[in-house]
């Protein structure tokens, strides 16, 4: 993923009881590493499927809208919360959770970190096509099935605020470094080194980072300080509720600094690799933007609704429930 690749800056929803997880845990293994690369079972068509969320809002709606369209596509289905990559991808290999909403970038590195060793070089790109095909070569060999991602994406983001942004005509992170401003950036402090972050800005747009504020990704007190004019720009993400109630505004990523976490889901090959889960989560991926989470996410997170609530609403607002 884009670094400082928080996961992400919405709460924490809390994990099922220990009961619940201390089965996926104890079965969370996998295909043994001498097997990789020979799964070879036929894409399964399992009527019960178990849905997996990673605990933070956004996840967890994409989870619940899983679910309900599988269920009107004739499946049973179960939600769990495993909040912890560690624990929920060998779940997913094993059968003990069969789908997942994932970012595809993040994704592959992950994989490419597990599968060649953390000092693996990175293959997430900015390119949608080279992320998905690293993507589906490290996923296949360890029995998971990587389905088409839709518009939707959740990417590193910078904001400014709206009144800075008039101020100084800018709409995109090429506009900022052409004005030569200087900008204090409120973020993480690993984004001092992160490629993705103050380096990248650096680099791919010139802009003059005279230094990191380090009071974490698109967290209200970061948000704060930029409204306040202590600081001038925001690390968040594209899909961040809470930009409008600070008077935020993001600046176009046009130079692509970015990689590309486009929401996809991953899914069992032989439990849920069948034509009947792609079709039915393939209408999702079809209407779904970045916007629509945005928007999803505020409705639980700031509007304090249930995200199974919210879910539902929105698929038949596209005409995908009855």
């Amino acid at each position: 993923m884009r670094a400082p690749a928080p996961r992400r800056p919405f709460p924490l929803l809390p994990l099922l009881p220990l009961l619940l997880l201390a089965p996926l845990t104890a079965c969370a293994t996998g295909p043994a590493l001498e097997d990789r690369g020979r799964v070879t079972a036929a894409p399964g068509d399992s009527r019960h499927l178990t849905v997996g969320s990673a605990g933070f809002t956004e996840s967890d709606l994409l989870a619940q809208l899983y679910a309900l369209l599988l269920n009107r596509a004739g499946y049973r289905t179960s939600l769990i919360t495993v909040a912890n990559r560690e624990l929920y991808e060998p779940a997913l290999e094993s059968g003990g959770i069969d789908v997942v909403p994932e970012y595809a970038a993040t994704f592959a590195d992950w994989l490419n970190a597990r599968t060649h060793g953390s000092g693996a070089r990175p293959v997430g790109s900015p390119g949608l096509g080279t992320t998905m095909n690293a993507l589906r070569r490290l996923a296949a060999p360890r029995g998971l099935t990587v389905l088409e991602p839709g518009r939707a994406v959740d990417q590193n983001a910078f904001a400014v605020s709206a009144s800075y942004a008039r101020q100084h005509r800018l709409r995109t992170l090429s506009d900022l470094g052409a004005s030569g401003l200087k900008v204090r950036l409120a973020a993480g402090d690993e984004c001092v080194q992160r490629p993705y972050c103050a380096p990248g800005l650096r680099r791919t747009y010139g802009i003059d980072i005279t230094g990191i504020d380090p009071k974490g990704v698109g967290t209200t007190q970061a948000k704060e300080a930029v409204r306040g004019g202590r600081d001038q720009m925001v690390l968040t993400t594209t899909t961040d509720a809470g930009l409008d109630a600070f008077g935020l505004v993001l600046l176009a990523d046009d130079r692509h600094l970015q990689n590309a976490d486009y929401v996809v889901p991953v899914v069992n090959r032989a439990r849920a690799g069948g034509p009947g889960v792609t079709r039915a989560l393939g209408r999702l991926s079809a209407v779904l933007t970045t916007a629509d989470l945005a928007s999803m996410n505020r409705e639980v997170d700031q509007w304090r609704r249930l995200p199974e609530d919210v879910a539902r609403r929105y698929l038949r607002e596209k005409g995908l429930l009855g």
